[in-house]
C-alpha cells in the first residue's frame, strides 16, 4: 500500500525552500509571528511526483482501461471538447451579467435546444435539470401541472420493474402514486397486462427505451395508444438513448415528455457522482410549463424570458450546468447527423457482437438479440458459493473495471454490459476471454481464487455496507 505524506518524509531531505520578499527594514510584529513549527514535510520533488502519480495509478479511469459499465455510457469522449469547455470566453462568464453580454453563451444554449428537439422529436426544450433523475423530477412536475390546468385528477404513475430505477423514486418525490407493472422476460410490456391497471387517475406511463434489459419496446405504438385514449401522457427516461439516436425519435413513438443524459450521450467524462445534465424535452401542448426562464430571440437578440406564467419555476440556479451544455454542442456539432446515427449504430453492433461470444456459454434472460447493452444471468453457471459479485471482484484482479451488477433486479445474478461504440473489436475480445475464463473456469475449478478476490489490488475486498456507511476517511494508526 502506497505511504502517507508523513510516512515518506524525512528530516535529512531538504526538499523545500522557503523565500521571504520581505524588505529587510521591514519588522514582523511578534503576535504574527508563528509559535511553532508549520510541520511542512520533507520531501524531494521526484518522490513527490512519483507518490501521487502511483496514487492516480491505483484509480480506474477510461484513459487507462475498459469500462463495460452498463446502462452508464463510460466511453471515451473527445478531449478536444474538454479544451472547448474551458475556453476564457466561457469561463470568464458570470450568470448576473446583463443579457446583452451573454449573447454568444445564449445563443450556445438556444441552438442545443433547438437539435435536441431535432434529434429527439420533441417540440421545446429546457436545460435547466442537473441530471438525469433531476430531469425526471422537472418533467413529472410539468405532467402533475398540466393535469391541474385542464383539471383533471390524476395521482398516478405506472412504472415497469425493466424502468430505470429512479423513475419510481422521481414520481413519488413529485407527490405522485407508484402503481408498478411486471414487465415480460425480455422486459417488454405486455399491453394486456397494461390495460388492467390503466385508470382515469393515470396521469403517466414511464418506460425506458431500450429497456434496462437492453431490448427495444416492441408494443410501444400500442402502449401509446393506449396510453392516449385514456388521457394518460408518456414519459420516455432518455438514459438509453445513445442505442437508438439517429434511427428512432421518442417523439415519434408517442412520447410527451423526456429527458436527455447529456452527460452519457454527448460528451461529457460521467462517473464518481458527475457532473451531469439531464434537459427536458416536451411536445407543444406542455410548453408553457417549462421551467423558467425561457432562452427566447426577439429584436434578433436572445433573451431570458421569465413571464411564462404556466411555468413550474425555476428548477436550479441560473440556467443549466453550462460546461456540460458546451461539451455536448461541440460534440452534436462535430459528429453531426450522419455522426451520431453511426455511434449508435456502432454500439449496437458492439454489443451484439460480445452477445454472440457469449449467449451460448451463459444464460441470456432476454434473447440472443440486443441494442447497446445486454444482461447475463450466470447463476445456472456458478458452483460452490460463487456468485457474481465475486465476478465484479476477478475482474479487478485482470485489470479490468467491473460491469454493473445486480441490476435490473429483475434478473438473478444479473451483469449488465455496456462495451458503447469508442471500443475496439480487440478490446471487446479480451474482455469476453476474461470473463468466459472467470466465470466457466474458476468459479468451477477455483471457486476460492474467485471468492478471495481481488488479490492484486491495493486494497483487499471491502466491507462494502461498512465502507457507504461508515467510511475510515484518514489514516489509522496501529
Amino acid at each position: 500500500m502506497e505511504k502517507l505524506l508523513n510516512e515518506l518524509s524525512s528530516e535529512s531531505a531538504a526538499a523545500y525552500n522557503v523565500a521571504c520578499d520581505v524588505e529587510s527594514d521591514c519588522v514582523i510584529p511578534e503576535n504574527l509571528k508563528r509559535k511553532s513549527s508549520p510541520g511542512l514535510v520533507n520531501i524531494p520533488e521526484n518522490d513527490l511526483q512519483r507518490h501521487f502519480t502511483n496514487l492516480s495509478r491505483q484509480n480506474y479511469a477510461l484513459s487507462t482501461v475498459f469500462y463495460p459499465l452498463g446502462s452508464c455510457t463510460m466511453k471515451y469522449n473527445p478531449l478536444v471538447n474538454e479544451r472547448i469547455a474551458k475556453f476564457d470566453g466561457f469561463n470568464g462568464l458570470h450568470p448576473l451579467q446583463p443579457e446583452e453580454t451573454l449573447q454568444g453563451a445564449l445563443e450556445i444554449m438556444y441552438n442545443l435546444q433547438k437539435d435536441l428537439c431535432e434529434i429527439s422529436g420533441m417540440d421545446s426544450f429546457t436545460l435547466q435539470p442537473a441530471a438525469g433523475a433531476h430531469g425526471e423530477f422537472t418533467g413529472l412536475l410539468i405532467i402533475a401541472k398540466y393535469f391541474k390546468s385542464v383539471k383533471q385528477k390524476r395521482t398516478k404513475i405506472i412504472v415497469p420493474d425493466s424502468a430505470h430505477g429512479t423513475n419510481p423514486a422521481s414520481a413519488a418525490f413529485a407527490g405522485f402514486e407508484i402503481i408498478p407493472l411486471k414487465s415480460e422476460a425480455d422486459g417488454s410490456i405486455n399491453p394486456e397486462k397494461l390495460k388492467e391497471i390503466l385508470t382515469s387517475e393515470v396521469a403517466a406511463i414511464m418506460l425506458t427505451v431500450p429497456n434496462t434489459l437492453g431490448v427495444f419496446e416492441k408494443n410501444i405504438a400500442q402502449i401509446s395508444k393506449l396510453a392516449h385514449e385514456n388521457g394518460s401522457l408518456l414519459y420516455y427516461d432518455g438514459a438509453n438513448l445513445n442505442a437508438v439516436m439517429g434511427y428512432a425519435r421518442p417523439g415519434d413513438l408517442g412520447f410527451d415528455v423526456m429527458h436527455i443524459n447529456l452527460h452519457k450521450t454527448f460528451s461529457t467524462p460521467h462517473g464518481g457522482g458527475g457532473p451531469g445534465s439531464g434537459p427536458v424535452g416536451v411536445k407543444a401542448f406542455l410548453e408553457p410549463f417549462l421551467p423558467v426562464p425561457q432562452i427566447e430571440i426577439k429584436n434578433s437578440k436572445y433573451i431570458l424570458n421569465y413571464k411564462k406564467p404556466k411555468s413550474i419555476g425555476k428548477m436550479k440556479a441560473f440556467f443549466g450546468n453550462f460546461p456540460i451544455i458546451l461539451r455536448a454542442y461541440a460534440y452534436i456539432k462535430a459528429l453531426g447527423a450522419d455522426g451520431l446515427k453511426n455511434a449508435s449504430g456502432q454500439a449496437v453492433l458492439n454489443a451484439n457482437y460480445m452477445l454472440s461470444k457469449l449467449k451460448d456459454k451463459i444464460s441470456v434472460p432476454a434473447g440472443g438479440r440486443c441494442m447497446h447493452e445486454f444482461v447475463l444471468s450466470p447463476k445456472s453457471v456458478f458452483q460452490n458459493g460463487v456468485h457474481t459479485l465475486d465476478v465484479a471482484k476477478r475482474l479487478l484482479d485482470y485489470g479490468y473495471y467491473a460491469p454493473t451488477i445486480y441490476f435490473p433486479l429483475i434478473v438473478e445474478e444479473a451483469i449488465m454490459v455496456e462495451p458503447t461504440e469508442t471500443e475496439s473489436k480487440e478490446t471487446l475480445d479480451k474482455f469476453i476471454e476474461v470473463l468466459s475464463k472467470i466465470i466457466l473456469e474458476e468459479s468451477v475449478c477455483d471457486s476460492q481464487k474467485v471468492k478471495d478476490a481481488p488479490v492484486n489490488t491495493s486494497v483487499a475486498r471491502l466491507n462494502e455496507v461498512e465502507a457507504a456507511r461508515k467510511p475510515i476517511l484518514k489514516a489509522v494508526g496501529n
